[in-house]
């Protein structure tokens, strides 16, 4: 049975689909069976695989009981992907409401055992989407950028993991966060480090992400790092991160 791991992050721009993209990818190279679930509207991850688009049936097809899960999945070069679309903004209106927090965990019955590690790249927000996946996963992940706002919106991030884990998923827990966009040339992401590691402990890890335009350019090439740039600091990163993923799992909960 697949372990379900949700990207979340409420603030946009700090790393997430960057981290689903590359740590699926590197996940898969290293073994295991991967998909990769975007459940972003934007389909920013489905992008970063090179996803072409016009594949009839996505995501969204899927949780709205349109076509079986697996006709949703899509092969790319790395791993499999479950691709979302624009439509996808307009489940939360659409859902029942009587499987509305649970669509998603629905349709990932359907698929855990074909796969080792089911990641979830959750949309920029707190909203339905976002619970869908945490109610569905067994552990959350959590890019942050080492800033000021960063702070501001951990304690509304980890209220809602509260909030998931009473209502719908008692389970859930924090896989681990990754520090991204890391300068440690600056006071302010040092000292911001310091503060997310003194509230996540261990769960923090050891390897950080730094600004690389490498990570910036390669999803516009439809290629996760390891294909557009492996010699990169950005997918050095990614790569070791994957390695503390994995062992992680071995080791037991983060």
């Amino acid at each position: 049975m697949a372990k379900i791991v949700a990207i979340a992050n409420q603030k946009g721009g700090v790393g997430k689909t960057t981290t689903a993209v590359n740590l699926a990818a590197y996940v898969a190279a290293k073994g295991s069976r991967v998909l990769l679930c975007d459940l972003d509207p934007q389909g920013n991850s489905s992008s970063g695989l090179g996803y072409p688009g016009g594949k009839k049936e996505n995501i969204y097809h899927a949780m709205m009981e349109q076509c079986e899960t697996r006709e949703a999945v899509y092969h790319t070069k790395w791993c499999d992907l479950m691709p979302s679309d624009i439509n996808l903004a307009g489940a939360e209106l659409e859902l029942a409401s009587s499987r509305r927090e649970k669509a998603l965990g629905n349709i990932m019955k359907d698929v855990d055992l074909d796969y080792d590690y089911i990641f979830i790249d959750c949309p920029p927000s707190l909203g339905l989407l976002t619970v869908n996946a945490l109610a569905a996963s067994d552990t959350v992940m959590v890019p942050m950028q080492c800033e000021y706002y960063a702070l501001e919106g951990l304690s509304q991030l980890v209220s809602t993991i509260r909030t998931v884990r009473r209502l719908y998923n008692p389970e859930l827990d924090i896989e681990g966060i990754v520090l991204t966009m890391y300068d440690g040339r600056t006071n302010l992401t040092l000292q911001v480090a310091e503060e997310i590691k003194k509230f996540f402990g261990k769960k923090v890890y050891k390897t950080v992400v730094p600004r690389n335009v490498r990570l910036s350019e390669a999803p516009s090439h439809g290629q996760p790092i390891l294909a557009y740039d492996r010699l990169s600091r950005g997918a050095e990163a990614y790569n070791e991160i994957a390695n503390e993923f994995l062992r992680n799992q071995k080791g037991g909960a983060v």
